[in-house]
């Protein structure tokens, strides 16, 4: 079963520029090397980054579990920094100037890809059981209730 979860992070103090170079190193890697890398770059803007992509991992987990998908088998299939708004601030200059100064923000997507394993189904033993002509639980529960 193919599977994509998505994780984002809004509003975040840094320039889209500069979180993009860091985004650009992960891009496509599976999800625990990348973790890992993102360990070891000096970039400020590597730790967001991280914690997206595992919150994108947990969110790809939770929806069909943990016996069925592990982080080594989902890739960053898409990452991407878009920039946000600007808080305006000025500064004094000379000779009673003011400068503007734009603090920017950005915000950060990750959607993670993967294959979930198949697992065996416990429905599908007794199907397999009625099939066989032996009575389960089930199928005795449903003769009582047509009987009456």
């Amino acid at each position: 079963m193919y599977l994509e979860a998505t994780a984002k992070a809004r509003f975040l103090r840094m320039s889209a520029r500069k979180v993009r170079l860091v985004a650009d190193l992960v891009r496509g890697m599976k999800v625990d090397k990348a973790i890992s890398a993102l360990d070891f770059v000096q970039k400020s803007a590597a730790e967001p980054i991280r914690s997206v992509v595992k919150s994108a991992a947990a969110n790809a987990i939770s929806t069909v579990g943990t016996s069925r998908l592990k982080p080594e088998d989902l890739t960053i299939a898409t990452i991407f920094v878009d920039g946000g708004p600007a808080y305006k601030r000025y500064r004094a200059a000379s000779m009673g100037r003011a400068t503007p100064i734009k603090h920017r923000l950005c915000h950060i997507t990750v959607i993670v890809s993967g294959e979930a394993r198949e697992e065996r189904r416990k429905g599908k033993a007794k199907a397999g059981a009625a099939a066989a002509g032996k009575e389960t639980k089930d199928t005795k529960e449903a003769k009582s209730d047509a009987k009456e």
